[in-house]
């Protein structure tokens, strides 16, 4: 049990903002991350990136950094520790010559401290037999395909109704672009490995230490038993933590090969090219709407990239699916091979980028037919789910849209674009939808009541800075009817009953889901025992299992408008938002603190998206050339003058025993489009083209008439 386990809560109610039960550790400098557990004789490691975008290893040459004091051992593709051949390819470092990309790991070298590793690293001489190599994506790349399917398993195509015959009062068909774009959480990816006695226990940033004791013992071919991962603080993910990294993998060869235990962290610099990026996709949305603004067509076409040695392509036309109704949609994904590292997960995978597109168009749509884009998005408000068919569990999206105009006070904007100046700055607003699936997975858990009267719960869950601690203790004190302060959480350990990993917006309800039941089936044990409770308590245990993955039969999604003022300097070209304002339609809110902290960090990271975030893949070389964060910008304070997240009380009976739905997503998905659109009607110059850097604004402000 962790110290910050048993600290009291600040709240009795779910729902109740309850402060962090980790928050003074982590503030104070107590929490420990997986770079920071100095065990004895532990030893450091460094990776050695490839240096060509394409080809094969020919030599390595180790005798420098051999030679080098404290440098104990370099492990290579010749020397290094045999593991089954994995599920996911990029885990297969050092078993082969191969480079499918710049970047990835060719040797590492283990040393006494981490400045002898860094410099044995760069005492390691590679030479290789390069390829041609091609890093380049383009909607009409010769080796583009339509695969069988996309992330999440959604088909890659969907087409529904039938195209009409007539013209539309008004039509858009425009090509929108968002780049390469990069996780960069606050803790860089980082494990310790250790083996003691055929027991390997390893402390890893991880969104899922499930997830990477069953990899583990997969690669490594031993018992699951034999393995102990540790996740007990992460210093965020957003998706690049969700699977197991090469971290993890390094980690474990070398402390078996050395008989120390090693920890392998990875410089930010390295981390674009090995954990993961959003992927760059190239849109084109064609809509068509009778005189009265309903869609009458809509088409999103998608074009991204993956690797040569992986498939992993965006869903960024499935939002399309979900939004508006139309007599006739088409939504297709296509993709390309190419020499690049393989993209992953990022905060909204496909919604992000895809609602970007969607949402941009849809303010398009609405200048060609002169009407208000907040009535737009109302008319055209479907009754069931476009691509199903099944009815919502619930929506309220049109209420998020009044409500959101009202407290932005909407009614009183000019609509004409450029209507509005203060000196040299264009002043202008705009709006947003967002959705965002409801995800759940089976998972299990336990709960204990002990003869002091106080309550354990165990669940293998990950606190990667959303509060999953305090949530889950909030769920439990529901269940049992208990005060907070009562019950105490243990999470972050393989040796906890197994759960999911944390992503998709779907951590706090599978666990809580199990966290609930075992709960209730305690509180049922309590009531039917009689007398005093025996020393080790009494413990219920849960699976969800066959019911958190059941069909529904009806979709299931969140909601939320999002609206935006910016300035737009006509001098530098800079764009400031200066209002930013989400509201949402989110189930049961199960902790007022967290879960507006999760809805601003999604605004905040959306504004990112929309105005200093972007990667660029340099051709010649094959790598990012934005990799640390000095290139690539994360906006600080100083970016984000005003943000307010609202939401509005839903109730479903049809997701989960506390009626929530995620919330960790959903933030980012309208914000880039509702920045963008109003960068529009600042201007009256649509810029397609994500981030919205000065340089851009510039020119589109040069070219516009007068």
């Amino acid at each position: 049990m962790s110290q910050e386990d048993s600290m009291p809560g600040t709240g009795t109610a779910l729902g109740a903002p309850a402060e962090r039960r980790e928050g003074h550790l982590k503030v104070t400098g107590g929490a420990r991350y997986a770079a920071e557990y100095d065990l004895p004789g532990r030893a450091q490691a460094w990776p050695v990136p490839a240096t060509v975008a394409r080809g094969r290893v020919t030599a390595v040459d180790a005798a420098a950094a051999l030679r080098l004091p404290g440098v104990l051992a370099v492990l290579t593709h010749e020397n290094a520790p045999r593991i089954a051949e994995p599920e996911d390819p990029i885990l297969g470092v050092l078993q082969n010559p191969a480079v499918p990309h710049r970047g990835w790991f060719v040797a590492l070298v283990v040393a006494e401290s981490l400045e002898a590793a860094r410099a044995g690293a760069a005492a390691v001489r590679v030479e290789y037999a390069a390829e041609d190599h091609d890093v380049t994506l383009t909607t009409d790349h010769p080796d583009a395909y339509e695969p069988e399917s996309v992330n999440g398993e959604h088909p890659t195509r969907r087409e529904h109704g039938r195209r009409a015959s007539d013209s539309p009062a008004a039509r858009v068909n425009v090509a929108y672009e968002v780049p390469p774009l990069h996780n960069h959480p606050m803790e860089p990816h980082a494990s310790t490995a250790h083996w003691d006695q055929g027991h390997l226990t390893v402390y890893s940033s991880s969104q899922g230490g499930t997830t990477v004791r069953e990899t583990l013992a997969a690669l490594f071919g031993i018992p699951e038993e034999r393995i102990t991962v540790v996740a007990d603080h992460v210093g965020g993910g957003f998706g690049s933590k969700g699977t197991p990294r090469p971290d993890v993998v390094l980690a474990a060869m070398a402390a078996r090969e050395t008989g120390r235990p090693v920890t392998v962290s990875f410089p930010r610099r390295f981390l674009p090219a090995v954990v993961g990026h959003r992927a760059p996709t190239l849109h084109r949305v064609r809509l068509g709407a009778d005189a009265d603004g309903r869609l009458t067509s809509l088409t999103h076409e998608v074009t991204t990239h993956t690797s040569r040695i992986k498939e992993f392509v965006e869903q960024a036309a499935v939002p399309a699916r979900v939004m508006y109704d139309a007599s006739h949609s088409l939504t297709v994904h296509r993709v390309a091979r190419l020499d690049v590292p393989t993209p992953s997960w990022m905060r909204a995978p496909g919604e992000a980028p895809g609602m970007y597109a969607l949402e941009s168009a849809m303010d398009e749509l609405a200048a060609e037919l002169g009407m208000d884009p907040v009535e737009l998005r109302i008319v055209n408000e479907p009754e069931r789910e476009p691509d199903s068919g099944k009815p919502f569990s619930s929506r309220h999206l049109v209420d998020c849209l009044r409500e959101g105009a009202r407290r932005f006070d909407w009614s009183r904007r000019d609509p004409r674009p450029g209507s509005r100046a203060e000196g040299p700055l264009l002043i202008g607003t705009g709006v947003a939808s967002a959705t965002y699936p409801v995800l759940v997975s089976p998972s299990t858990a336990e709960a204990r009541a002990l003869p002091d009267g106080t309550f354990v719960v165990r669940v293998n869950a990950t606190d990667i800075g959303t509060g999953a601690r305090t949530v889950l203790a909030q769920v439990a004190a529901d269940a049992l009817e208990v005060p907070l302060e009562r019950v105490r959480t243990e999470v972050g350990s393989s040796d906890l009953p197994s759960a999911p990993l944390a992503g998709g917006s779907s951590g706090t309800a599978s666990w809580g889901w199990a966290v609930h039941v075992a709960c209730r089936e305690l509180a049922g044990l309590l009531t039917a025992h009689t007398g005093p409770l025996p020393a080790e308590g009494i413990r219920a245990h849960a699976d969800t299992s066959g019911r958190a993955d059941a069909e529904s039969p009806y979709a299931r999604h969140a909601f939320g408008a999002h609206f935006a003022e910016v300035g737009v300097d006509t001098v530098t070209g800079e764009v400031r938002v200066r209002r930013l304002l989400g509201v949402y339609a989110a189930g049961r809110i199960l902790n007022a603190r967290t879960a507006r902290s999760q809805f601003v960090g999604g605004m905040t990271m959306g504004l990112g998206m929309a105005l200093t975030e972007g990667s660029t893949m340099d051709a010649a070389f094959g790598d990012f050339t934005e990799c640390d964060l000095a290139s690539y910008h994360v906006p600080a304070h100083a970016d984000v003058p005003g943000v307010e997240a609202h939401w509005l009380d839903e109730t479903d009976a049809h997701l989960n025993p506390m009626g929530s739905k995620g919330v960790g997503e959903i933030g980012i998905v309208g914000t880039a489009a509702a920045i963008g659109n109003a960068v529009h009607h600042a201007t009256g110059v649509r810029f397609r083209v994500l981030p919205l850097t000065p340089d851009k604004v510039l020119g589109g402000l040069a070219g516009r008439p007068g």
